[in-house]
């Protein structure tokens, strides 16, 4: 069974983040940890003891609130709250404690919401960004715009390299889902034969599952980010699949500050990043 830690910060715009999880736990079997990373502000003027009385205070004040919070989210959903897990995280750094606490107790995924509000904000946009680059645990992200919908389709976005073995990641997840794929490369026009011949030949080993292929030209007068936005607009999928190479990370591309503006689709479509 998978494990995926989901994250909040009791936004409205965090909530998309643990629709999709739940969302997900509707179609396969998951196990879902509602996490919640926090630091209290004391006055370093206060006696340790009085210090420790005022945190504990405020811990069981943001438990109470967190399950709170995840059982809205299940109302709103029309779903019976299954007293999921619900976790709280001390540290000055929240996106460092979600990768450490996710990778310390073995989950499967991190699921965040690109956008929110209040004290963890930037968690929630451009830090998802250092939260995908600093984890090797794959990464759901979330669109705060996100309305649950059954995940029926993947665009699997593909430059090739090491095509065999993101594929076989690809299919994994997808096997309870059972949604559609679309394996999507761009490419030179003088280049596009040769490579249909090698995405052909990947897709041919997984005969049972509903694959197609898309490949598009590449338009050099266009930024990386609008030929990615144009073929999601085109292909209107509940979820895409990127991977990120330690040498050649298509991410850094997206995310770095020139792309992460003009990047608008992020904010359209829950995103799913492996590591590799």
């Amino acid at each position: 069974m998978k494990k995926i830690l989901v994250t909040t910060d009791f936004s409205a715009n965090s909530k998309a983040g643990l629709k999709f999880a739940i969302q997900l736990s509707l179609q396969e079997k998951v196990k879902l940890t509602f996490f919640h990373s926090y630091y209290v502000m004391k006055p370093t003027s206060w006696e340790s003891s009085k210090a420790r009385s005022f945190e504990i205070a405020e811990v069981e004040k943001l438990q109470n609130q967190l399950e709170k919070f995840v059982a809205s989210v299940y109302k709103s959903m029309e779903l019976n709250d299954p007293n999921a897990e619900c976790v709280l995280g001390r540290s000055v750094s929240a996106d460092k404690n979600i990768v450490e606490y996710a990778k310390r107790n073995h989950f499967d995924f991190i699921c965040i919401s690109t956008r929110g509000a209040g004290a963890v904000k930037k968690l929630f946009g451009t830090n998802t960004s250092t939260i995908i680059k600093n984890s090797m645990i794959p990464v759901i992200s979330v669109p705060s715009s996100y309305k649950h919908e059954k995940i029926s389709t993947i665009l699997y976005a593909t430059d090739l390299d090491e095509l065999q073995e993101e594929l076989k990641l690809v299919v994994n997840f997808n096997k309870s889902l059972k949604a559609k794929i679309e394996l999507l490369h761009f490419d030179f026009p003088a280049e596009l034969h040769l490579k249909e011949k090698i995405m052909t030949a990947a897709k041919k080993k997984y005969s049972k599952q509903n694959i197609s292929l898309h490949l598009a030209n590449l338009d050099i007068a266009s930024s990386f980010v609008s030929n990615m936005e144009s073929a999601v607009k085109r292909s209107k999928p509940s979820v895409l699949i990127m991977f990120r190479h330690a040498k050649k990370n298509i991410f850094d591309k997206i995310f770095a500050p020139s792309y992460s503006a003009e990047f608008s689709f992020v904010s359209k479509v829950p995103m799913i990043v492996f590591a590799k």
